[in-house]
Order: C-alpha cells, then sequence, then structure tokens
C-alpha cells in the first residue's frame, strides 16, 4: 500500500562526499612537498627507505593539513558567509554538514598522527607540533597582525623538519632552515597584499587585516626577498655537505628569477593570494622550478 505523506529526500551523499573532498583542499598539498628537502639535500633521493619514509611523511602530512582546513572552516563559518569568495566554500554554503566535517576531521587527526608515530617517534613529535602550531593559529594567532604570517611561516618550516628524522638526516644545512622560513614569510606577506587588493575598501573578516597596509607590505616583502636572497647564496657557498667548487651556485639565477617572477604576479598582475595555485598555472614559475631541481639533483647527485 503506497503512503500518500511526503517522505524527506534523502541526502545527496555525492554533493556532500565532494563537499568534503574539496573543504580538505587536495590543491593545497603542494605545500607538504617541502618534506622532500631532507630527503634531497641530505643525498638520499634514490636510497628506498629514505624515499618510502618520505612519502608516508608526505601522505601524513596531507591528511593533517586537511584536518585543519576543515577545522577552520567550521571555526570560521559565520565570517566565510560574509567573504565575497569564501562563501562559496562547501561548509560556509551549507553543503556539509558542521558534525560531519568535524567528525571527519577528528579521524584525519587520529590516523594521520598513528601512522606519524608508528613511522618514527621524532617525526611524530613533529606531526603534533605541526597540529598544534596549526590549530592555535585558526582559534588565535591569525587575527594578529604581524604574528600571523609568523606562524604560517613556522608550518612551512616544521613541514621541512619533518623530513629529516624520516631519512636520518647526516648532512642538512641550517641554511635551508633559514630559505624556508624567508620563503615562507614572503608568500604569507604576498597572500595578505593581495587579500587587502581583493577587499577593496570593504569591511574585513579578519581583524589582523585592518592593521595592515600596502606601504607596509610592500616594505616588509621587499626586506624578506633580499634577506631571501642574501641566505640562499650563503647556503650555496658554506653549506658542508656541497662539493667544495661551490656548483651549487649555478642554481642562484633560477631562485632569482622565480623570486622575481613571483613579485610580478603579485605587484603588476595582482595575483599572490593563492600561491599553490600559481605555482600549478604559472608557466614560467613551472619551467623555474624544473629547472632548478635538475641542475641542484646534478650538483648534489653527479657533480659531488
Amino acid at each position: 500500500m503506497e503512503s500518500n505523506e511526503a517522505v524527506a529526500a534523502p541526502p545527496n551523499v555525492s554533493r556532500v562526499a565532494l563537499g568534503l573532498l574539496r573543504s580538505m583542499r587536495p590543491k593545497q598539498w603542494t605545500k607538504n612537498i617541502f618534506i622532500f628537502a631532507a630527503l634531497v639535500f641530505d643525498g638520499k633521493l634514490f636510497q628506498p627507505v629514505p624515499l618510502v619514509n618520505t612519502l608516508i611523511g608526505f601522505a601524513v602530512l596531507c591528511l593533517l593539513s586537511s584536518a585543519v582546513y576543515l577545522i577552520n572552516d567550521c571555526a570560521d563559518v559565520n565570517a566565510d558567509r560574509a567573504h565575497p569568495a569564501k562563501r562559496n566554500r562547501p561548509i560556509a554554503r551549507g553543503d556539509v554538514p558542521i558534525p560531519l566535517a568535524v567528525a571527519w576531521a577528528a579521524l584525519l587527526i587520529v590516523v594521520s598522527l598513528a601512522v606519524a608515530f608508528a613511522v618514527n617517534l621524532a617525526f611524530g613529535a613533529i606531526a603534533l607540533a605541526y597540529l598544534a602550531t596549526a590549530t592555535l593559529y585558526t582559534f588565535k594567532v591569525k587575527h594578529v597582525v604581524i604574528l600571523d604570517v609568523i606562524f604560517l611561516a613556522a608550518g612551512f618550516v616544521l613541514r621541512v623538519a619533518a623530513g629529516t628524522p624520516l631519512v636520518d638526516a647526516e648532512r642538512f644545512s641550517p641554511w635551508l632552515y633559514t630559505c624556508m622560513a624567508l620563503l615562507a614569510l614572503l608568500i604569507g606577506f604576498g597572500k595578505r597584499r593581495a587579500e587587502l587588493i581583493e577587499l577593496d575598501g570593504r569591511s574585513t573578516t579578519r581583524a589582523s587585516l585592518d592593521h595592515y597596509s600596502l606601504p607596509l607590505l610592500d616594505q616588509i616583502i621587499a626586506i624578506v626577498t633580499g634577506a631571501l636572497i642574501v641566505s640562499y647564496t650563503f647556503y650555496t657557498f658554506f653549506a658542508p655537505q656541497l662539493p667544495t667548487n661551490h656548483a651549487m651556485m649555478l642554481t642562484i639565477p633560477f631562485v632569482v628569477y622565480a623570486l622575481f617572477r613571483y613579485l610580478y604576479l603579485v605587484h603588476v598582475k595582482g595575483e599572490g593570494g593563492a600561491p599553490d595555485e600559481l605555482a600549478l598555472k604559472d608557466r614560467p614559475l613551472q619551467v623555474t622550478f624544473v629547472l632548478w631541481a635538475l641542475v641542484a639533483i646534478v650538483v648534489l647527485y653527479i657533480i659531488r
């Protein structure tokens, strides 16, 4: 016997699943590639065990970062709904229920940390530190001017540090930590500049943006860019694991061009709000990165 009563439509499972995947922001997993720095620069790229360990570490960081994005979108749901672009995020739009997003984030955290500590205790501790730093940023620090970008930079440095215990690094230069910190600061302040331009005088949804100005950000970006070029140059000359003929200096022009290209995209093209998207769509940056990597590998694995 058929009922005449209205039957509630079942939830759109595919829409929710797609929304969860989008909220995990897989495009931004490219940021976790920095965990491979220790593998490459410690001369162990072609050793099976360090390579497998680093690939596992990369997967762990991807899951952890996705959990942080889910938590961030749940915490900022009201602010995102008032933002011209972020209102289209699945959680802000209502495609993904907040309790489901929180539960999925919790599951990602438990699984990723369990794997991290099983692989290496030191790596597990660094992964936990990354999660704590990212969580503190989400709920407090991202509203504090300047400190917000410093915490973002700390997350990138922790990504680099996470790779060292996985490969039992012996010759990883501290100069690379300095370069990574400066690069992250450059990208972070570039992103703040793009966000400021995007708002174009409208009320902000992030308290720290009220304290930034374009002249201030341009000055900071110029200082950080110069410091990054100098630090990378020092690395090519003074890192103990590099060839004594200083062949690594051949990579300096690629780094300089990539930085200038990024500044061009930020200042002239008005981009920089999503650095991960720049890396995926800007062909000159892609070509430069590939050439830099090829030259670096030749220097580290053949010339030496």
